[in-house]
């Protein structure tokens, strides 16, 4: 592990998932230029760029403003390393993001992309992610945004509620929680959200019966799927030849996408783009989930770009 020196006092907050398998997979070298789609609190790029040491040509993205706060402080701001350029931060989705760097014609070596909800997004109260904090029904990443969580279940129909909580949450009880939650409109918390599709599975489990639920209505609120579907092969087309990216994935939605579209990349033919690097997706140890049990779904995937353009950096996969 090597020395972090872009430490501050919220790194605590967000254990960065995977980060062996990060490091070893995308392979950072010194004057690598690196590009982190969602950066959240730095606990990845701080460990990157320690290695590359190339803080002019990389770039760290996230929706979050508390996040981006925290992202200028920790590489920015007076505890940031005397002899680093300041890094380029950009607040806005990864796909927004994506699209102004494909079109001013950016490359880079190593791009990363966790896909996650941070811990801080859990922990704090006040936005509306966790199950068993009684919160507002928010769930926006980007507070920016008017579309909450509150609007979905308190304004749309029952059959559009059930049907996305069948298709993003992949919930078997999907009609009857949609008729649970229209019966019993308005709901302002995420305790009454929770209890009341408790009562859709009686009993006990080893899950929050509202896991499926809480994903549905995360993912509508910040239209997850379809900014991940749109900019993953954008992605590869920001890559130098021979350059890598690594992709966590917390639920079997994502990662179906992030399987798919790869693979599609790295078919068997003589004009592929990508070389997998991950046959299958690679999963926490058993040390991690010990110290980070919120680790226990991620699930990572990892390719090399190998198509050749003329005598472009780092022509050779590594």
């Amino acid at each position: 592990m090597h020395q972090n020196k872009h430490q501050n006092n919220n790194q605590t907050l967000h254990i960065p998932v995977l980060l062996t398998e990060v490091l070893q997979y995308l392979a950072p070298e010194v004057g690598d230029s690196y590009l982190d789609l969602t950066a959240g609190y730095g606990g990845h790029a701080a460990e990157v760029l320690d290695i590359t040491q190339n803080y002019s040509d990389s770039v760290l993205v996230d929706r979050d403003e508390n996040a981006i706060r925290e992202l200028h402080s920790r590489f920015n701001g007076e505890g940031a390393t005397e002899d680093a350029t300041q890094i380029e931060l950009r607040h806005e989705d990864f796909l927004s993001a994506t699209r102004s760097l494909t079109k001013t014609h950016r490359k880079f070596d190593l791009i990363l992309a966790d896909l996650g909800v941070s811990s801080p997004h859990l922990n704090q109260v006040s936005r509306g992610f966790a199950i068993t904090s009684n919160g507002p029904l928010d769930m926006r990443m980007d507070q920016r945004q008017s579309l909450t969580a509150a609007d979905i279940v308190n304004t749309y129909r029952e059959s559009d509620i059930a049907e996305l909580l069948k298709t993003y949450g992949e919930e078997p009880k999907a009609a009857h929680i949609a008729q649970l939650i229209v019966a019993h409109r308005p709901l302002a918390t995420t305790e009454q959200l929770a209890e009341l599709v408790k009562k859709a599975w009686p009993g006990h489990s080893r899950t929050h019966p509202a896991t499926r639920t809480f994903q549905a209505l995360r993912i509508a609120v910040n239209d997850e799927l379809g900014l991940l579907t749109a900019a993953l092969p954008l992605w590869l087309d920001l890559l130098n030849p021979g350059g890598r990216i690594a992709v966590i994935s917390f639920h079997s939605l994502e990662d179906r996408l992030v399987k798919r579209l790869l693979a599609e990349a790295a078919g068997d033919r003589y004009d592929a783009d990508l070389r997998l690097l991950t046959k299958r997706p690679v999963t926490a140890s058993p040390t991690e989930l010990t110290i980070n049990p919120r680790a226990r779904s991620a699930k990572l995937r990892a390719a090399v770009k190998i198509k050749m353009k003329g005598n472009a950096k780092n022509a050779n996969p590594r």
